[in-house]
């Protein structure tokens, strides 16, 4: 049994604790908060038997032997390395690092401690993104990636009415591009490798985060469009065009209807719907690498977050977007 520390305890918290419901063979063990009535107040609400209000206690606790973290993202650096030198596995939440020098840190001391550290991207793991990976070979040469991500936040409503919530602060290294063009970003990279070059614009808000943007990414033969935003919302699906046809899907984040139309006419539909939640896909693979004793995910791999990591830096740095975590 694997039982996990959980570091953090907001909504997508609640996901992971119903998720790990879901999968055998893992278990929750305990919770860290800052203060001991929410830890208190969380944990007897979800059925966790212990509570810790200093994260070295729970990492250096016997009774947890993996955390999922998700704190704020210019926490999870910091937060990864001591559960890690303690030899606790870590899945730690999207984006994983503020920048790829923090992530860099992270994967080094996951291997010099011999555990597991993997990125909870979930899109990955789902039966959508499997679909669009078997189908894409029929597309022939592929030309052009396109998707979007914008959704109109809860929090700008009070951000317009000069109340500043952490999802626009920098010092939490938030904003349009970490919280939601990461999205994008992701499966550009697991499907087509890094790369060759990027250019980026974006919507700056006064409190020093980006509130939308977007990206063009270069490679050899093809060139992606990626767009993404807090402060609007889009209903466009992500295309992937090739030289044999064309594929549609719903949503990039949550991909589960995947359409693909041919040049010669014919279309094929690909329903991928989930066998239970979303999240319990990426807790099961996780938990495999640990029972297996492989200490990175094929698929969110560790090159492949860099990867990620690098494009979204280098998109910060073309927009001026700098967080306090950049300075350390």
């Amino acid at each position: 049994m694997i039982r996990f520390g959980i570091i953090g305890s907001n909504f997508i918290t609640d996901q992971f604790v119903a998720a790990v419901r879901e999968v055998e063979g893992v278990a929750l063990s305990a919770l860290y908060s800052r203060t001991a009535e929410r830890a208190e107040e969380y944990a007897s609400k979800n059925g966790i038997p212990l509570t810790f209000t200093d994260i070295g206690e729970m990492a250096a606790s016997g009774e947890v032997d993996a955390v999922y973290i998700a704190s704020p993202t210019s926490f999870h650096a910091e937060q990864a390395i001591l559960c890690m030198r303690e030899g606790k596995h870590v899945l730690c939440e999207k984006p994983a690092a503020s920048n790829a020098r923090e992530l860099q840190r992270m994967i080094e001391t996951a291997k010099e401690n011999g555990v597991v550290f993997m990125e909870a991207m979930k899109s990955s793991f789902m039966p959508g993104f499997q679909a669009i990976r078997e189908l894409l070979p029929s597309l022939g040469t592929i030309r052009r990636y396109t998707a979007s991500y914008c959704q109109y936040s809860s929090r700008y409503d009070a951000f317009r009415a000069g109340n500043v919530l952490n999802a626009f602060k920098p010092e939490f290294s938030n904003g349009a591009l970490m919280d939601l063009g990461v999205y994008c970003v992701y499966p550009l990279v697991l499907l087509f490798g890094a790369p060759e070059r990027i250019s980026a614009s974006g919507t700056m808000l006064s409190s020093g985060v980006d509130g939308q943007g977007s990206i063009i990414a270069g490679y050899k033969d093809m060139e992606a469009i990626i767009t993404y935003s807090k402060i609007s919302n889009s209903s466009l699906p992500a295309e992937i065009q090739g030289e044999e046809g064309t594929m549609i899907i719903d949503a990039i984040n949550l991909p589960r209807q995947i359409t693909v139309r041919y040049r010669d006419g014919r279309v094929k539909e690909a329903s991928a719907p989930e066998q239970g939640l979303v999240m319990s896909y990426e807790v099961r693979a996780f938990a495999e690498l640990i029972q297996e004793g492989v200490q990175e995910s094929p698929l969110n791999s560790h090159a492949n977050a860099l990867a990620v990591m690098n494009v979204l830096d280098e998109a910060r740095r073309l927009q001026g977007l700098v967080f306090p975590a950049d300075l350390k």
